[in-house]
């Protein structure tokens, strides 16, 4: 018998509060570390909450003619969105609810926040807007496949799409040892789905902040929030399929994947604040032409050694 979902043992509503919560405390580590990594450890802890309560109170920006049904609907669906891929990460070693696939399931809600992304450039009817969005069209489609294999060889070696499973799987061998190719891949393609560090042509400077050039008040802190916790999200996914989530000495599991998570987002926001934003053609070019090889590669290693009984 599979074991309880975290909505079966502690009820619905306080399982989706939990999830928000975490979802919450992940964005703001991210923006707490990305502001040590820029600025250092002055006002921290305090900045984002600062720029945050700002943002509730500043009047919202209006284009001429915007389509502002889809608009709202994309600065929405960002955090929701992000919130959602949390819901198959194991807290305490159990999922909000089980899918039966989990790993699709956070795959799909990448596949969502790419349409998400859209919307918010399209909707404010402006053209830099609109290019950063099509931007993102096209850097988020060279970076699912490569994150679909990358998710599917964790499942392949676990026999299994759910992060439990995947979870369990490593008891005896974190399966970033033998799927590292597929680890970096997974942790990039998700920076590319935040547009974030190298990957933030979508919103980069040239085209005067591109999808987000229109956002303001509660829009901007919509979407801004929904890229932070989606990274977190993406670190705590990473840490438990590739890293072994709970397992390690002396300490309590979940402090062990807390730890682990904490340590992939300072990678992510470290290396990205160090690295310069690469032009659209160059991440695109990387994408199908690098890292999907690459993952196939890898996805051919791990099932030889899954057909050799390596990890039985």
């Amino acid at each position: 018998m599979p074991e309880q979902t975290l909505a079966e043992a502690w009820g619905l509503v306080p399982a989706v509060l939990g999830i928000v919560a975490v979802g919450l405390v992940l964005g703001v580590v991210v923006a707490v570390v990305d502001r040590i990594v820029v600025f250092g450890a002055s006002g921290a802890a305090v900045e984002p909450i600062r720029s945050s309560a700002r943002l509730l109170v500043e009047q919202r920006r209006t284009t001429l003619a915007p389509d502002r049904l889809l608009w709202r609907t994309g600065c929405v669906a960002v955090p929701t969105l992000a919130l959602l891929s949390l819901a198959v990460v194991p807290v305490a070693g159990r999922t909000l609810w089980s899918t039966g696939a989990d790993l699709v399931w956070f795959n799909a809600m990448e596949a969502l926040l790419w349409a998400a992304v859209w919307l918010v450039g399209w909707g404010p009817n402006a053209v830099h807007a609109l290019t950063g969005g099509y931007r993102f069209l096209g850097q988020g489609l060279a970076y699912e496949l490569p994150l679909m294999f990358a998710l599917i060889t964790a499942g392949l070696a676990a026999g299994s799409l759910r992060t439990t499973d995947v979870l369990a799987a490593q008891e005896r061998l974190w399966f970033v040892v033998t799927m590292p190719v597929a680890f970096v891949v997974f942790v990039a393609s998700a920076a590319a789905f935040a547009f974030w560090g190298p990957f933030a042509a979508p919103a980069a400077a040239d085209i005067a902040g591109g999808v987000t050039s229109e956002l303001s008040g509660v829009d901007r802190l919509l979407v801004e929030a929904g890229r932070t916790v989606f990274l977190g999200a993406s670190a705590a996914m990473a840490a438990a399929l590739f890293l072994g989530g709970e397992s390690g000495p002396w300490l309590p599991g979940p402090l062990w994947h807390l730890l682990k998570t904490l340590a992939v987002v300072a990678a992510l926001v470290w290396v990205g604040r160090r690295m310069p934003v690469l032009r659209p053609d160059r991440t695109v070019e990387v994408g199908w032409m690098v890292l999907v090889p690459l993952t196939l590669l890898q996805a051919l290693v791990v099932a030889v050694l899954v057909l050799n009984g390596f990890y039985a």
